[in-house]
């Protein structure tokens, strides 16, 4: 296993005891824009999620209101009989309407169907990683993660994550259950979570940084970063992207990547950019250009 490209992230055990390659994959652009509907090829996706694997990703995160519950039909119809060691992260709490029209719904009793729901759909006895997609403000808290613990304590979960937090939400939530996980929007371009993902550094909590290339704005060609990113990774024969998935994993030991694609080539590219070997100087000229711009 240590040879395939994605074990080279390095290893990181969530909760303490759930092991996981730092470099995952997230399954939302798997289905249709604005994470609504069917994607143009399913069938491609398979392919994606089987290679992905393949690879040596042991962690997939995805979400019910990916597509909705389409993600999660596809992760189960390309693994299931699931390989050992493989998590599949889910979520719950977010309503559809549309493409990219949400709404937050934390009542006890959805989120226990939520995770029921995602239980059938995956095929599992028990998700591993089961994160509040976020928190709903019309909701107390200790009801919403309550329902969690609830499912918790029979079996049907085996860690609880939360995403989209500032540290004073972990710490309230913490005292209702205990928190592994935090998934909250991270990048390179992005920075508006360091209070964040320092606290979670100093406590050995997963951060798992959602829109890691920040939604592709951050390869666009009038993005300021883009040409110090550029240059650096011609030097190392890399493209932007990976430069900026290894800025992530080099930025923190509890960073858990989770770039996604549709694209067999580009998931390929993305696993490939964990072997990335910069230096010193290398990662501070890139963390000098972030900062002028964040």
């Amino acid at each position: 296993m240590t040879s395939l490209p994605a074990a080279t992230s390095g290893t990181f055990y969530i909760g303490g005891d759930l092991p996981v390659h730092r470099l995952g994959y997230g399954t939302m652009r798997l289905v249709g824009e604005g994470a609504w509907g069917e994607p143009k090829d399913p069938n491609q996706g398979r392919r994606v999620l089987r290679r992905a694997v393949d690879l040596g990703v042991t962690l997939i995160d995805t979400a019910d209101a990916y597509g909705p519950e389409i993600a999660e039909r596809l992760i189960c119809e390309a693994l299931h009989p699931y390989p050992p060691g493989l998590v599949i992260a889910t979520k719950g709490g977010i309503t559809r309407q549309g493409p990219a029209r949400t709404e937050y719904v934390g009542r006890a009793g959805y989120l226990i169907q939520c995770v029921e729901m995602s239980l059938r759909r995956l095929k599992l006895e028990r998700i591993e990683l089961y994160q509040l997609h976020r928190i709903d403000p019309r909701t107390p808290l200790e009801e919403s993660l309550g329902a969690l613990r609830q499912m918790q304590e029979q079996g049907k979960i085996r860690h609880i994550g939360l995403s989209e937090v500032t540290p004073a939400e972990i710490e309230q939530a913490q005292k209702i259950v205990p928190i592994v996980s935090v998934q909250n929007r991270y990048s390179l371009a992005d920075r508006r979570h360091e209070q964040t993902l320092a606290w979670c550094e100093q406590r050995g909590i997963a951060f798992l940084p959602w829109y890691p290339m920040a939604g592709g704005k951050l390869l666009k060609p009038d993005h300021p970063l883009l040409q110090t990113l550029s240059s650096l990774a011609e030097r190392h024969n890399a493209t932007p992207a990976q430069l900026s998935i290894a800025w992530l994993l080099h930025r923190s030991p509890v960073m858990l990547p989770i770039p996604g694609t549709s694209q067999v080539q580009h998931l390929e590219e993305n696993v490939a950019a964990a072997a990335l070997q910069i230096g010193i100087d290398e990662w501070s000229q890139l963390e000098a250009a972030s900062q002028q711009v964040s």
